[in-house]
């Protein structure tokens, strides 16, 4: 009889990530990321995720028994949907990890389930190495493995086919016995500090030779593997301020990297897709992953939306500015785009599109729409946030060691206080996290990050087109215009229920002039 099995506590996942993997950030190699100022608040938080799925209150929200084989249980997420009431209950899953980082982790371990979910119910795509996928199946679900990943590749020669930058990207340099060894670099693996293994595939290019086509996995601590992190607000959170001065950039920050390949040995059973051109340039659209990512990514930013409304209301109240017509009416419109994130979640959910093997997707007619409205809305919820709280988002102290400072505090606590009772240190406190959430590095990079989640802005626009040729809806559209054309003519209505007054004022016409 099989053992069972249960998810990573947070303990373990913290001593998961001591693997001695190479890390590099302001010229230093990170010898231990679960220690360092750059990754220890957020690899904590994530921690908090992996031991909420052992708390009682929670576990019936959170997690389904294993359909990978074996027994156990795991985050619901990881397992495949049978119906909408499976959906449903991922969704539940999804929301209820993104409200414990206030929807601010956009790569939680569940993110990538989008893809982990998949492999039990479409194994067969990946033949030859359908095995493979079975059996990460199983292995994600037994722990709840996090895993980033990267398959962008980097802004280097775009304009070029693929393997004429082949110095640059990602390829495989040649096959042994052991597996393929591969080098090359992709971009931007967020999150990759944190998880355990990276995902790497193709989106983008298309691809021309069998050594460009890959799709696998490689363990963080593999032999070549090297992550060289884009500038920390973790780190600088904690050398220049406090939490009450960056109480998101300090717990909350992702760090993404370069994620680099110096002929990195990837085991024959980590491989998914090799060789295979056609395969792999249909991955996206074939793999299941596009229509989850987007279902998780949607229900998530709905969380985030939610926190915003909610700290621009109260960041209003302070500024004294809530009853102002115009101010109530732009701060309805963020609930709107809050109500529409949520609706598209839900439909995704509750209107699934069959697939392989009794499974389900969330549909995706949904998450194209997302993939679109998100890089309008984000940003429009930031342009009013910027736009109605103004200038009281820098009207605020350098640091919490200004209301320390008795030389200050006295000027502090009357001029900075707020409305509605609110004494300055309430003022500042809410001001800090609203100037940390839009106006910040941190801010300002989780705009960009919105902005392109779902891929370029060209991108979003021409595949929900793609798809709706290829599915037929533009061809049942434009026949949809066609009934209505062919029930009228030059002469006249085409049809016996409608009359024609306009012939019958011409036949008068015609007979006064007899």
């Amino acid at each position: 009889m099989t053992a069972a099995t249960r998810p990573l506590t947070g303990a373990e996942y913290i001593e998961s990530l001591r693997d001695g993997r190479e890390v590099y950030l302001y010229g230093d190699r990170v010898r231990d990321v679960t220690a360092h100022p750059a990754f220890y608040n957020p690899i904590r938080m994530t921690a908090r995720l992996y031991d909420s799925l052992h708390d009682p209150l929670q576990r019936d929200l959170l997690t389904a028994p294993l359909d990978g084989g074996g027994a156990g249980w795991t985050h619901r997420f990881f397992t495949t949907p049978h119906n909408a009431a499976d959906l449903v209950a991922d969704q539940v899953a999804i929301r209820q990890w993104a409200r414990m980082s206030y929807g601010w982790l956009g790569r939680s371990p569940d993110y990538k389930a989008s893809f982990l979910g998949t492999l039990g119910a479409n194994a067969d795509f990946y033949a030859p190495f359908e095995a493979n996928a079975r059996a990460w199946y199983r292995r994600a679900q037994e722990k709840v493995l996090y895993w980033s990943h990267a398959i962008v590749h980097p802004p280097v020669d775009r304009s070029r086919r693929i393997d004429e930058v082949g110095d640059v990207f990602v390829h495989v340099e040649k096959e042994t016995d052991a597996g393929l060894v591969v080098s090359g670099a992709k971009v931007v693996a967020t999150g990759a500090p944190l998880s355990h293994a990276t995902f790497l595939a193709h989106y983008g290019l298309p691809v021309a030779k069998r050594e460009f086509a890959l799709v696998a996995t490689v363990p963080l601590d593999a032999s070549g593997v090297k992550m060289i992190c884009r500038p920390s607000y973790g780190a600088s959170a904690a050398m220049t301020g406090s939490p009450f001065d960056y109480p998101l950039s300090s717990r909350f920050d992702e760090n993404d990297t370069v994620f680099v390949l110096d002929k990195v040995l990837i085991p024959w059973e980590n491989v998914f897709i090799y060789g295979d051109v056609a395969k792999v340039q249909s991955f996206a659209g074939n793999s299941g992953f596009t229509e989850r990512f987007t279902f998780h990514g949607c229900t998530r930013l709905t969380v985030k939306l939610e926190f915003l409304a909610g700290l621009l209301a109260k960041a209003l109240e302070i500024n004294g500015t809530a009853d102002f017509r115009g101010v109530q009416a732009r701060l309805g419109e963020v609930l709107a785009w809050r109500d529409m994130f949520a609706a598209l979640s839900d439909a995704a959910a509750r209107n699934p599109t069959p697939w392989h093997n009794g499974a389900v997707l969330p549909n995706p007619l949904y998450g194209m729409a997302y993939r679109w409205f998100m890089q309008t809305g984000y940003p429009r919820v930031r342009e009013i946030v910027l736009q109605d709280v103004a200038s009281g988002l820098i009207y605020t102290t350098s640091s919490a060691d200004d209301f320390r400072n008795n030389d200050t505090r006295p000027y502090l606590d009357k001029y900075l206080r707020g409305s509605q009772g609110a004494d300055a240190q309430q003022r500042v406190k809410v001001m800090k996290l609203l100037w940390d959430a839009v106006g910040s590095e941190f801010g300002g990079r989780h705009e960009l990050y919105e902005r392109n989640y779902a891929g370029n802005h060209e991108n979003t626009r021409v595949e929900v087109l793609a798809a709706g040729l290829a599915g037929g809806r533009v061809q049942q559209y434009k026949s949809f215009v066609d009934d209505c054309l062919g029930e009228y003519d030059l002469d006249g209505w085409t049809v016996p229920d409608l009359s024609d007054f306009a012939k019958l004022r011409r036949r008068g016409y015609d007979l006064l002039n007899d």
